[in-house]
């Protein structure tokens, strides 16, 4: 549209509840007022711009709704077959967890006891197969419709790095997404690799530094707050890794906030720096959801998440999309502190 605004997409992972962006991917796509410039995305938000840019690149923002979808469907059509279900208890109480699950406990159990190399020594992940199924990457290498970026933890150096289109392969999605106490390193161009989420979920820095579109649209899927102590071993364990997972978003966001006071006063020059907007998308209703529903890929509960994050994408355009290109809509100084 010639009236379209231009944004940088930053898509968080998170499992399962990477379908919410999915959905906040499908009514931004639909809503058409706005154009994507670039998109960084780690872990789940790694697959979402993947598939995001493949499906562009091949059919329009057509094309991307309908490879989105495709994806998720055929992630929740592998999840049957697999062991770790949801329990009659959970089905009862109406909860998408699977804390009362059996096979999910005794896996849980395992994985903290045994590395993949030892309960998984064939290296199966069934993810693999669908991402192969569905992106096009040959499409995604030549991709002219936006700037992608993917994010993974180097294991030898504790490093990130970042992939850019044509470095984007099958190899650097799964690294973005591999859960080390899941699955066995990705090993390219002969070094190892773990989930992008221990150094970046996602990089906010790429976006700043190969785009010229101020305005940074975050989707976010991990909580920053939660106002209760958790108590139980798992609730630490799962309360502290969404405080590592958003430790380096954090950083960025301060260094954001750093430099746009300092534009602001003058201290810096608006010619030669950039006056970044911040956005971001998110929704209450993630919070109360139990860390274990991330591996629940039942198309129900994948399809309500998409209907929340359409939901909220609305809500966030009907708020906030005369402010894009002039201001941010959060405050990043408060939310630093």
């Amino acid at each position: 549209m010639a009236n379209s605004k231009k944004i940088n997409l930053a898509l968080q992972g998170g499992g399962a509840h990477g379908a919410f962006t999915w959905g906040v991917l499908d009514g931004f796509l639909e809503d058409s007022r706005l154009t994507i410039d670039g998109v960084s995305g780690t872990s789940a938000g790694a697959m979402n711009a993947v598939v995001l840019a493949s499906g562009m690149e091949a059919g329009g923002e057509d094309g991307a709704r309908e490879s989105l979808e495709a994806f998720w469907h055929e992630v929740s059509n592998r999840a049957r077959f697999s062991p770790i279900q949801r329990s009659a208890i959970d089905v009862l109480m109406g909860e998408w967890s699977l804390d009362h699950s059996p096979t999910y406990l005794f896996f849980d159990l395992v994985s903290r006891f045994a590395s993949p190399y030892e309960f998984n020594p064939l290296n199966i992940n069934p993810l693999r197969e669908v991402v192969a199924e569905i992106v096009d990457f040959d499409k995604v290498h030549c991709c002219s419709q936006m700037q992608l970026f993917i994010s993974a933890t180097n294991v030898f150096t504790g490093k990130i790095r970042v992939f850019r289109e044509r470095e984007v392969t099958l190899d650097a999605v799964m690294a973005s997404a591999c859960l080390p106490h899941l699955f066995q390193a990705v090993e390219i161009d002969g070094e190892p690799y773990w989930d992008g989420g221990y150094m970046g979920n996602p990089p906010l820095y790429p976006l700043i530094y190969n785009t010229g579109t101020p305005d940074i649209v975050l989707i976010q899927i991990n909580p920053v707050e939660r106002r209760q102590v958790p108590k139980s071993a798992r609730e630490i364990v799962n309360r502290l890794n969404e405080i590592t997972f958003n430790s380096t978003l954090m950083r960025e966001l301060r260094a954001i906030d750093f430099v746009t006071r300092l534009i602001e006063e003058g201290k810096l020059s608006s010619e030669d720096y950039t006056k970044l907007h911040m956005h971001r998308v998110s929704a209450t209703e993630l919070v109360p959801l139990q860390a274990s529903s991330k591996l629940n890929a039942e198309w129900a509960f994948l399809t309500e998440l998409r209907d929340l994050g359409r939901e909220t994408a609305k809500e966030w355009l009907d708020a906030n999309y005369d402010a894009i290109g002039e201001q941010s809509t959060i405050d990043l100084h408060r939310e630093i502190q």
